[in-house]
């Protein structure tokens, strides 16, 4: 099945979707399911196997949407920010479950900084996380927590120009700043051959990364991609 474009602030490559399996009372504690795969859809809330933590390069994203909104204003010097933290099933991913979309200011505040604008926070909620089974505090804090367990390679943190740089080499300085991030963890997407996003698999639990065959099988197929720097 071809994958759809990814639109960063309205749409995710790597979310499925599944209905199949019965939502828990404590979704960081539940074991996983095993639902059939279903592609962009709701699903009962709570009901998923793993989270995928994306992180947008904020450079990529403003060169591609043309510099619009608050994320790309010139000297910001943004470089990754998190895009989202997406429950996913093995197969499929869960989106628009219902619920509330109603996000509160303290809630909002438990990300601050996170994401580069509380718009993305909102709708991210609103597609992602009313999957959870979190209320939106507890969603944000799982966000906050998902993005503490990666350290961002040195390389991309100090990047003042920009360069052309093999997409293995983006996984592998990935998987050297993280000891316990392995091959078959994580991809890196591109669009036009530039980068856009590094997605992260980790266990509901927030304890480890984990394996995740269809979101690495996904991951961009140029052999180098341009990575523009942050301004």
């Amino acid at each position: 099945m071809a994958a759809p474009a990814l639109a960063l602030d309205d749409g995710c490559l790597l979310d499925k979707c599944a209905d199949q399996a019965k939502p828990d009372q404590n979704p960081a504690a539940a074991p996983e399911t095993k639902p059939a795969a279903r592609y962009g859809g709701p699903a009962p809330s709570g009901s998923f196997d793993f989270y995928v933590l994306a992180l947008s390069w904020s450079p990529g994203f403003c060169e591609s949407h043309d510099g619009a909104g608050a994320q790309c204003e010139p000297g910001s010097k943004r470089g990754f920010v998190v895009h989202g933290l997406w429950p996913q099933y093995e197969h499929g991913y869960p989106a628009n479950c219902g619920g509330s979309p109603t996000v509160s200011r303290v809630a909002l505040d438990r990300v601050k900084g996170l994401y580069p604008d509380e718009g993305l926070a909102r709708h991210e909620w609103r597609k992602h996380g009313v999957c959870t089974g979190l209320s939106p505090a507890d969603y944000f804090d799982q966000v906050a927590r998902a993005r503490a367990l990666v350290t961002i390679p040195a390389s991309f943190e100090t990047a003042a120009s920009e360069e052309t740089i093999a997409t293995l080499n983006i996984e592998r300085a990935f998987t050297e700043a993280n000891p316990r991030l392995r091959p078959g963890m994580l991809s890196v997407a591109c669009d036009r051959g530039m980068l856009q996003e590094v997605r992260i698999c980790l266990t509901r639990d927030l304890r480890e990364f984990r394996a995740c065959p269809e979101v690495a099988r996904r991951s961009c197929h140029s052999r180098e991609i341009r990575v523009p720097a942050p301004y």
